[in-house]
């Protein structure tokens, strides 16, 4: 059975930093794309960070330069550091594990609140 389970989320003044984790099991962690999405309320789902296999990194243009992104395949875990946090960066975060060939699924998210 997959499992995705994200962490680290909470309340955080503008200008600040948290650091999310999400740690796989039940996939061979280290082929698999991760990545980290969020929803704000009222909006669609946003991509905000991708990692591949091999470490390539991607990221959303209003994150790029305070957030990244990193994976850990002996922990089996992704990372997302958010640093200079902005009250728009408010939502429900969640994990992404996906491989065209195998399975693609979601965490249950984590919430991330920056007040001004």
């Amino acid at each position: 059975q997959v499992q995705l389970v994200e962490s680290g989320g909470g309340l955080v003044q503008a200008g600040g930093s948290l650091r999310l984790s999400c740690g796989a099991s039940g996939i061979r962690f280290n082929i698999y794309r991760m990545g980290w999405y969020r929803q704000a309320p009222g909006k669609q789902r946003e991509l905000v960070a991708l990692i591949t296999s091999s470490g390539s990194t991607k990221y959303a243009d209003s994150v790029k330069d305070r957030f990244t992104i990193s994976r850990d395949s002996a922990k089996n875990t992704v990372y997302l550091q958010m640093n200079s946090l902005k009250p728009e960066d408010t939502a429900v975060y969640y994990c992404n594990a996906d491989h065209t060939a195998l399975y693609n699924g979601w965490g249950q998210g984590t919430q991330v609140t920056v007040s001004s």
